[in-house]
């Protein structure tokens, strides 16, 4: 188990465009061409499916009663927030960047992919436009966390796409726990938990740093939750959120400390767990009464298999729930790391056999199919068992 979870929690994971792939990535490997079956270079990310257009601001969040866990001396918990939202077609606004070229430098540097590798990575064109007027209606809010050393860009297409369906969406970055994120000032910062998952000398200190990720992402998504539904909100448009549902989602990580808010937080109606260990582990009872999605590869998350936390946690889970598997799917597949592969034509995974495409709808539809369920209270056929259009997708503990 300690191999594992250094490959895909610790720096060395890192390595491979900073994007979390699951095995380790030899510079020959990034280097590598795409492989023939691959399209055209993508210019932006996959359309969104849904019926409103998409728009994105972003909040810089202080949290004055808390001290950074892993920079003390830099004061406050400070967190950057996307917020992608159903807009109205046409009308004002300008196309929202991916991430700021000093993101992507930081994300990058180091990592042997040319110096345009930076300015590719950042200018993948999105679909969301900043300063663009919200459609009218109240909608469900759906809070992101990305995976570990991450930043919030790479969760941008499921975001941009749950928003385009109808939901607010507010993915965020948690500070020193990307590999680069911008803050206002024109500060970086960096990844100073990977630093302390390196540091630490065994598994049994490794499992206690991410538990601290876990439920420290936990309290920053309950903030970020207060600000935005409080009576003072902090986003101009928070009159569109619908407090009374509310959702939690994440990546890898991001996935446990979508559990860790469930556990701590009733005003969460929902969660996901896209592919991660839950390295705080589901109490009992758990989170109680209310649905939970565990969704991610069959190859290292299946019963019986080399996480048992999946096992554990299931046992645990006490409400509506679901454990499903795609099969040909890798760590980062529900991430943007399979579009920022064909962007870069590189392939960090070379174990994944799911085209881009399949690996975007996957994630896209079955994490939207479960919030319309209980969000919006809409029966979801594709919920109830496999089906003849997704045979990658394995129903586990039916």
């Amino acid at each position: 188990m300690t191999t594992r979870i250094r490959r895909r929690t610790a720096v060395a994971a890192l390595a491979a465009l900073a994007l979390l792939a699951a095995p380790a990535v030899t510079a020959q490997a990034l280097s590598r061409p795409a492989p023939a079956a691959s399209t055209a270079v993508p210019a932006g990310l996959p359309r969104p499916t849904g019926p409103y257009a998409v728009g994105a601001d972003v909040l810089h969040l202080t949290d004055r009663s808390r001290t950074d866990p892993w920079v003390p001396g830099a004061g406050d918990r400070e967190l950057m927030v996307s917020v992608h939202y159903p807009a109205r077609a046409g009308g004002p606004g300008v196309p929202a960047p991916y991430m700021s070229a000093k993101e992507a430098e930081a994300l990058l540097a180091g990592r042997g992919l040319g110096d345009d590798a930076p300015a590719r990575t950042s200018s993948l064109g999105t679909h969301a436009r900043t300063g663009a007027d919200t459609a009218r209606g109240r909608f469900p809010l759906v809070l992101l966390s990305p995976g570990f050393g991450n930043p919030r860009a790479t969760l941008t297409s499921l975001a941009e796409d749950l928003a385009s369906r109808g939901y607010v969406v507010a993915s965020v970055d948690h500070a020193h726990e990307s590999m680069g994120t911008a803050f206002p000032g024109g500060r970086i910062l960096t990844c100073a938990a990977c630093d302390a998952v390196e540091a630490a000398p065994d598994e049994a200190a490794e499992r206690k740093v991410l538990k601290t990720v876990s439920t420290g992402r936990a309290s920053d998504l309950s903030f970020v939750l207060d600000r935005l539904t409080g009576s003072r909100p902090v986003w101009k448009n928070a009159r569109m959120i619908d407090r009374r549902r509310v959702a939690v989602a994440g990546h890898s990580i991001g996935g446990s400390a979508a559990a860790s808010t469930m556990f701590t937080d009733a005003r969460v109606d929902a969660g996901v767990n896209m592919d991660g260990t839950f390295f705080d582990p589901v109490p009992r009872p758990g989170v109680g009464d209310r649905p939970f999605l565990m969704l991610g590869t069959t190859s290292f998350h299946h019963p019986g298999g080399e996480d048992d936390s999946w096992d554990k946690g299931w046992q645990r889970l006490g409400g509506w729930k679901r454990w499903l598997g795609v099969e040909g799917s890798g760590h980062s597949s529900f991430t943007d790391v399979p579009v920022l592969e064909d962007r870069m034509e590189v392939t960090l995974d070379p174990t994944v056999t799911l085209s881009t495409d399949r690996q975007v709808r996957i994630t896209r539809d079955y994490v939207s199919a479960f919030f319309d369920q209980h969000l919006r209270g809409r029966h979801q056929p594709l919920l109830d068992g496999p089906t003849p259009g997704n045979p990658e997708v394995v129903f586990s503990r039916p």
